[in-house]
């Protein structure tokens, strides 16, 4: 089993057991209690787990979201085909509001060679955009979220009512024809909804682990999005329904 996919079977055994021992994931996955030792070290510095003797306990809270550190190394290779799909459906010239999350982060990085106007969501990406010699880069206030660095508040909410954009691109944490795009973190409600009120088109961005997922605080009906870009793993049954409510689905 390859590291990263070994690391994720580490964290959905964490959501389901809440404690695991070193002795059953690596007969589990089949690697070498040393192997499993040094990915719980390294969870354990992302604030996934505690570290106990012979195992490990869950520090995630049902409902919560990933660790960032973590989710940076989640479908890596389908987030960066996604983002160079969005950054081929956004045209040179056009204002982007560019949500915060680690797919929006890989578009922020395809979209740094562009002439555009990009609006960042989160600190991530106005990074990765600050030194994009033909980027105009217009950072809102807001409070910063630890780890994910979102900016969140009314500094936030009041910078985009203020704006009229061409095009939004939200990250997701869940998405379904029944309960729409949500997020776990219920401060990043209103500021998505802002967001997607600033914008002519809406364009949602996930892997399609994310499709069928709930989170707690709903953003939005899936009618409210024009277009949504994923990957060839998504659910063809999730694509079919969200494709029935009139969204353009891309699957990289």
């Amino acid at each position: 089993m390859e590291g990263a996919e070994r690391v994720l079977a580490i964290v959905e055994r964490l959501r389901s057991a809440e404690r695991v021992t070193v002795a059953d994931l690596a007969a589990e996955t089949g690697c070498s209690e040393m192997t499993i030792r040094r990915d719980m070290d390294r969870l354990a510095e992302d604030g996934v787990l505690r570290r106990v003797r012979g195992g490990a306990v869950s520090l995630l809270l049902r409902g919560e979201a990933t660790p960032f550190a973590l989710r940076l190394r989640e479908a890596a290779e389908a987030k960066r085909r996604i983002a160079a799909r969005v950054g081929a459906l956004v045209a040179d010239g056009e204002s982007v509001v560019l949500d915060g999350g680690t797919t929006t982060l890989e578009a922020a990085r395809v979209l740094a060679s562009r002439r555009l106007t990009v609006v960042p969501l989160d600190l991530h990406s106005a990074n990765a955009l600050s030194a994009a010699p033909e980027v105009t880069l217009l950072v809102p206030g807001g409070r910063t979220t630890p780890g994910t660095l979102s900016l969140t508040g009314h500094l936030a909410e009041a910078s985009l009512r203020a704006l009229r954009v061409d095009t939004a691109v939200l990250g997701v944490c869940g998405l379904s024809a029944r309960h729409g795009l949500t997020a776990h973190d219920l401060a990043e409600v209103p500021v998505k909804r802002a967001a997607l009120a600033a914008a002519q088109r809406v364009v949602a961005v996930c892997d399609g682990a994310k499709l069928g997922r709930t989170g707690l605080g709903h953003v939005c009906p899936v009618t409210a999005l024009d277009v949504l870009v994923t990957d060839a793993s998504a659910p063809a049954a999730a694509v079919a329904e969200i494709e029935a409510a009139g969204v353009a689905v891309h699957r990289v």
